[in-house]
């Protein structure tokens, strides 16, 4: 079984506010932050708490698409900007689609563990509220297989990819009883970003969730078997924490009591070129989870905290499964019956996730550690849950394109 060769720890994460459709700040013909803004703030907001940025070894920043969206490349020379003392030190920038921001956490691991560094600072961010929502759609049809699957996919291409799974999941095992699951999914990732100030579904008034999310799919408008409420939003923002081994926390006067050390990282790809061969099962999820599992000697009876990637609310029920939290087919059930929520047997998402949170792609994988950082550190405010000793451990799983890449780890707070 492979091991940490050495202690590495998660500490002083930052999130930015999840700009978008849903926040009061947000008005799509007034000047908004952009990729400097964000980047700075996260930065900012991490060196904030550590004795002195000039500690800091490395920088690696997180991002899919910003390319498009922005029309800028080149992000790793912006972390020098975020404070003087970077300027001249290491930084890289990683891609893996939605699962950006889980690789720039394994990388950071790496690196410790190589000894290359003992403090790196990790961000992400994207901004995609610049362009109109179709468009998006097809700029994001990048983190699938572009030559193959983009002329004949969907014209919300994503949207269409898990519309394709929740429809095959109807079919095998019922489409009534599925989409009363995803409608739960999406009323308890509202309740649960209510939370948390930043959230992008923080000021959601609706007083009657489960009526939105059991509203029909409507083909003629959207996709053939989500709606709306199934989908997260469209979302601007950075997320950003610092990697650092032992030597690390003591140069930056971290407690160790406010960080938490990695125990198990699970990293999985599948070929990018092949169709899912079930789209009822995210096999490559299952595997990257197995190996953080392994990795981490823990069993899914000891996870007190789980944070999934739900771009959209079939794959929060898929996710599920795929960490062995319910079996096949079962998912939705311990969705209904409460085990998910905040006091539930095994709480998921507790600041809402992809679709309560928002979900600006280079930073999600980031901001789903910050959350589990905070969460078994007791330091997440109004979004705290009970993490009792019998399960002390936090999970996280961090997805790109259509189950093609995917990071999990597992971490515990500090001894």
């Amino acid at each position: 079984m492979r091991k940490l060769r050495k202690p590495v720890y998660f500490a002083c994460g930052y999130n930015t506010i999840s700009l978008g459709t849903g926040r009061s700040e947000f008005h799509p013909k007034k000047p908004r932050p952009g990729l400097e803004e964000y980047i700075k703030e996260a930065g900012q907001g991490v060196i904030s708490q550590i004795s002195d940025a000039k500690y800091i070894d490395e920088g690696i920043i997180s991002n899919f698409i910003a390319a498009r969206f922005n029309r800028q490349a080149h992000l790793a020379a912006m972390i020098p900007m975020i404070d003087s003392a970077l300027v001249h030190k290491p930084c890289s920038r990683v891609e893996g689609a939605c699962a950006s921001g889980g690789l720039a956490l394994a990388n950071a691991v790496r690196s410790v563990l190589a000894e290359t560094s003992d403090v790196v600072l990790v961000l992400g961010v994207e901004v995609q509220n610049t362009v109109k929502a179709i468009y998006g759609a097809d700029y994001l049809a990048a983190a699938g297989h572009y030559k193959a699957e983009r002329k004949n996919g969907h014209a919300y291409f994503f949207p269409g990819k898990f519309s394709d799974r929740a429809g095959a999941y109807y079919e095998k095992f019922g489409a009534e009883s599925t989409r009363e699951a995803m409608a739960h999914w999406y009323a308890q990732s509202i309740e649960n970003a209510r939370t948390c100030e930043k959230a992008q579904e923080y000021e959601n008034k609706a007083s009657d969730l489960l009526s939105l999310g059991r509203k029909s799919p409507n083909p003629k408008g959207f996709v053939d078997h989500l709606n709306l409420f199934d989908c997260s939003k469209v979302s601007d923002g950075a997320s950003a924490i610092i990697c650092a081994s032992e030597e690390g926390l003591e140069r930056l006067g971290i407690a160790k009591d406010k960080a938490v050390q990695v125990m198990g990282v699970g990293q999985s790809e599948d070929d990018l070129t092949k169709a899912p061969e079930d789209l009822t099962r995210l096999t490559t999820t299952q595997n990257a989870v197995e190996k953080a599992y392994e990795m981490a000697n823990v069993s899914r009876e000891q996870i007190g905290v789980v944070e999934l990637h739900d771009c959209f609310s079939i794959t929060g029920l898929l996710a599920l499964e795929a960490a062995g939290f319910a079996p096949h087919g079962k998912g939705g059930e311990i969705v209904v019956n409460g085990d998910t929520k905040r006091d539930g047997r095994i709480p998921v998402n507790t600041t809402g996730g992809l679709v309560g949170y928002g979900h600006p792609t280079g930073a999600t994988g980031i901001r789903q550690m910050i959350d589990v950082c905070n969460q078994v550190t007791n330091q997440a405010g109004n979004s705290q849950i009970n993490i009792g000793n019998e399960r002390p451990y936090g999970l996280t799983i961090n997805m790109g394109g259509n189950d093609r890449t995917v990071v999990s780890m597992i971490v515990k707070k500090a001894d």
